[in-house]
């Protein structure tokens, strides 16, 4: 990495695991659900940022194309380039849930899709969907050598892990979902296909399956992977992290520098990170796609998937008998814009990753579109929002009947 210094560099585990590439876009972590009993509420409005369109649309473009020179790591060091010229069809990359974006495709290829005339186990044909800018959070440099359309550099983007498609094509193809989780992706997966990671860095990628991703791996080389979260519904809250170390741009730049290996610098001095590389091509980048980010909103669940009377009970639960409103209070449904912080003995969490941040503790998690991205908790340990009213009725003692986990489940649904 040029023009860079870095401390906090002690495991062998550590470097090689940075070597091998632990990179994928994971802009704010922000999913899991967190209903813990506490004995104060949200009083303090939330600080809302004004959103400018402009800056919005310029951020929409960095979210969705800027791979702020990552290509120099996953090309010139991982060779993904190479891995994906000779061995990655659409096939094999639609399993590792890598989506395709249909409004980047031509007519006539949509046509022929639909007629069954593309070869899709073939890597030519995934070349050419990335010439066409088609493959969401992948970005491809493809020349013609010889005749023969050939990638030559390759870099990822936020949308790798924050975009996935609707379906509305086929399945792994459709019309983008900015802000939603990719819960089909398997970073693990797909950097365990570099020829640059050992055997050891494998196993350990290999462990972590779809929609989750460690972004502290190659920092201390330990492995408690983390659900990747939505990047909508930000607006308004204080700290945008699993573990509040700090707000959406602090993440990005984290993300950015330390695990796409971009070009640009980020420094904490409570990891021991000082990264400075020139120029930066992240930080200036910052304002514009936090306000992207911002302007996210949370998707609405169909009016058909809701009990509303059962709801409805829920709501008066959620506020009363089931506790859950004294720490996801306010309108943002969490008690972190006063600075509060849980340890996990008080939620009944698995506290292997707060150990391993500067935090050492988890922030409540904002509640919103709770329907569309299971699984919850930090960790993904509950498959179901029923089994986050069982986890609390069981931790917090709520002695909650089946109807009224019923009911608290349809209140969850709607937000």
């Amino acid at each position: 990495m040029s023009n860079a210094t870095e401390s906090h560099r002690g495991l062998s585990m550590r470097k090689e695991v940075g070597r091998a590439g632990l990179a994928v876009v994971v802009s704010a972590f922000v999913v899991g659900v967190a209903v813990v009993s506490c004995n104060s509420s949200d009083t303090t409005a939330p600080q809302i940022e004004q959103l400018d369109s402009s800056t919005v649309a310029t951020g929409r473009d960095i979210f969705r194309w800027d791979t702020f020179g990552d290509e120099k790591y996953w090309t010139d060091t991982l060779r993904m380039h190479e891995v994906i010229q000779a061995g990655v069809s659409p096939a094999t990359a639609l399993s590792v849930g890598l989506r395709v974006d249909v409004d980047s495709l031509p007519v006539a290829v949509r046509t022929a899709l639909a007629a069954g005339q593309v070869d899709l186990n073939s890597p030519a044909t995934t070349v050419t969907l990335l010439k066409l800018n088609a493959v969401v959070g992948l970005k491809g440099q493809v020349q013609t050598v010889n005749g023969r359309d050939t990638l030559m550099r390759v870099g990822i983007t936020c949308a790798l892990c924050h975009s996935t498609v609707d379906n509305s094509f086929a399945p792994g193809i459709g019309k983008r979902l900015d802000g939603w989780p990719n819960t089909a992706l398997n970073p693990g997966a797909i950097v365990a296909l570099s020829p640059a990671v050992s055997p050891a860095v494998k196993a350990i990628l290999r462990t972590w399956g779809p929609g989750k991703y460690d972004p502290r791996t190659n920092e201390d080389g330990q492995s408690t992977p983390l659900v990747i979260p939505p990047a909508y519904g930000l607006l308004g809250v204080d700290k945008e992290t699993y573990t509040a170390e700090g707000p959406v741009s602090y993440w990005n730049a984290y993300v950015a520098v330390t695990q796409m290996h971009a070009q640009g610098s980020f420094s904490d001095s409570r990891l021991g990170i000082n990264i400075v590389q020139t120029p930066d091509l992240v930080t200036s980048k910052l304002p514009a796609l936090r306000q992207y980010q911002f302007s996210l909103a949370v998707p609405k669940p169909a009016a058909s998937s809701i009990d509303g009377a059962s709801a409805d009970r829920g709501k008066a639960l959620f506020s009363g008998a089931a506790k859950c409103a004294s720490c996801h209070s306010g309108s943002t449904y969490t008690d972190i814009n006063t600075g509060r912080l849980h340890a996990a003995s008080e939620t009944g969490m698995d506290p292997r990753y707060a150990a391993r941040t500067s935090s050492k503790a988890y922030r409540t998690t904002p509640l919103r579109g709770l329907l569309q991205h299971a699984p919850y908790f930090h960790d993904g340990s509950a498959a179901s929002l029923a089994d986050v009213v069982d986890h609390y009725n069981q931790v917090l003692g709520l002695n909650l009947t089946a109807a009224q986990k019923k009911d608290l489940i349809e209140y969850l649904k709607t937000l």
